[in-house]
Formats: structure tokens, sequence, C-alpha cells
């Protein structure tokens, strides 16, 4: 007496084998996500060829410490932005260079250049090692 058993069709659909490959890709992924080079920004720099103007600029330095100096003396920004203005007042055609440390934050460096900007200081750029 041996039972037959009839098969019923199954109506579901197995999705186990599509979460294990999901998981796979998934470690995949994490693991050589932080072996991809995000990309190197190249920034430019400047040759002999660029016009050096007739009066030196005043220059003010950010320190490492994100200290600022105007002439090898440490100021606040406000008393800097008033002695900057002082000074520009004196030879308006002058411009203002800001030198910083190449470890300062770029955060601080924007900051000072905000503060010249805002106050109406026009001429403002950055100091760079020639090539």
């Amino acid at each position: 007496m041996s039972r037959t058993r009839k098969r019923r069709m199954m109506n579901q659909i197995n999705v186990v084998p599509y979460i294990d490959v999901t998981l796979v890709l998934l470690v995949i992924f994490m693991v050589t996500a932080p072996m991809t080079n995000p990309g190197v920004v190249e920034l430019p720099g400047a040759g002999q060829s660029l016009n050096q103007p007739k009066l030196p600029p005043v220059v003010v330095t950010v320190k490492k410490d994100g200290n600022i100096e105007l002439e090898g003396k440490t100021m606040q920004r406000d008393t800097m932005l008033a002695a900057v203005k002082t000074q520009l007042n004196q030879s308006p055609e002058r411009s203002v260079v800001i030198a910083a440390d190449k470890n300062v934050k770029y955060e601080d460096v924007i900051s000072v250049m905000d503060v010249l900007k805002t106050n109406k200081i026009d001429k403002v750029g950055l100091l760079l090692k020639p090539l």
C-alpha cells in the first residue's frame, strides 16, 4: 500500500537566493568603497609671468593655530580690519594678500577673506609659492 502524494503547484516566489546575492554584493561594495580614489584636486600654481604690482601688498598672515598677524603683530579680526583699512586709506591702490600656512583649515582662510570682502575691500587675493 504505497501512498502517492500529489504534488501541488507552488504559488509563492522563493526570495532567499535573491537576499543572498544582495548581501554578497553589499559586502563587496563595502569592502571596495574605501579603496577607490575620490579624485585629486590639483591647485593651480603661479609662474613668474604674473604682473607684479608697483606697491607691495598688505599681507595678512593666518597662522597654523588660527592667529592672525599683520606686519608681525598678532591681532583679532576687528583690529586687523581697522589696521588694513588705515593702510588702504593711505594708499588705495594697494591690494590685500592673505598668506596662510599650508596646515591652516580652509575655513579660517575663507573667514578672513569674508571679513575683508564684506567691509568693501575688493582687492583681496591669496599668496602662493611661485613654481
